[in-house]
């Protein structure tokens, strides 16, 4: 596997606040794919996730990027046995018949009878990310935009999808990390990866619950506090300006 070089001689622990036991408690229903020894090899490869600001902040961001892949892969709905927050990473992949083919894209081309569609732990979706992540990871990005499957079907892979993304600043946008690491709060990643349907509502929808429920629920598993700024309902979402003010 050809990966950056920058990654190449990581050996950093990404995180000593999970083992494999406290992963099988969290995740009851989890589907094979999402194995804690997976995520521990992915998230290595990424020196600074997990690794920056203080002992509370790196529990803060652990429970955060748990909180969110575990929305994006729920099987879980209000009344379901064990509670909600015990339904994460159950789905590997999204069910839709969209394409998500952003045509605009021109330095990464879908290719034809490719769907970009939402796979993995994030549920990386449409083709620019999927060739930013291939040349981030291969350093080719026609890899994952000829077989995005792979990021479903490979659990190193499918977690250094979700790791790249909360890593990776994306104008407007800063990353998750540095959301975390910056004390912005935990709405301002769901502002980041959902901000367009979540955020600006003037009250939290269902799933922004749900996201701020299983943050809850890991700050309290890993021994730290939510912080301010949980939800996302009275910010506006990046890209998109305050209501009567110009958009920048």
């Amino acid at each position: 596997m050809q990966i950056l070089l920058f990654w190449m001689f990581s050996s950093l622990a990404p995180t000593p606040y999970l083992n494999a036991a406290a992963w099988k408690h969290l995740f009851p229903h989890q589907n094979a794919l999402y194995t804690y020894d997976a995520f521990q090899r992915a998230a290595a490869r990424f020196p600074k996730f997990l690794n920056e600001g203080d002992d509370q902040t790196r529990r803060r961001e652990l429970a955060a990027f748990l909180a969110n892949v575990s929305q994006e892969t729920s099987g879980g709905w209000d009344a379901a046995p064990g509670g909600y927050t015990t339904w994460g990473l159950y789905f590997t992949e999204e069910k839709t018949n969209a394409t998500y083919n952003d045509t605009s894209k021109h330095d990464y081309p879908a290719v034809a009878g490719k769907t970009y569609h939402g796979r993995g732990p994030a549920q990386l979706s449409w083709n620019y990310n999927y060739g930013q992540f291939s040349q981030a990871w291969f350093g080719d990005k026609s890899i994952l935009l000829n077989d995005p499957d792979r990021v479903c079907q490979d659990p190193e892979l499918a977690w250094a999808s979700a790791v790249w993304f909360w890593m990776t600043a994306q104008h407007p946008k800063p990353s998750c990390h540095e959301a975390i690491v910056g004390q912005k709060g935990f709405g301002a990643t769901i502002n980041i990866i959902n901000g367009g349907i979540e955020c600006g509502k003037g009250t939290e929808l269902p799933q922004t619950r749900h996201r701020i429920d299983f943050y809850r629920t890991f700050c309290e598993y890993l021994k730290t506090t939510p912080g301010e700024d949980t939800g996302c309902a009275e910010q506006s979402p990046y890209g998109q300006p305050r209501s009567g003010q110009p958009k920048p």
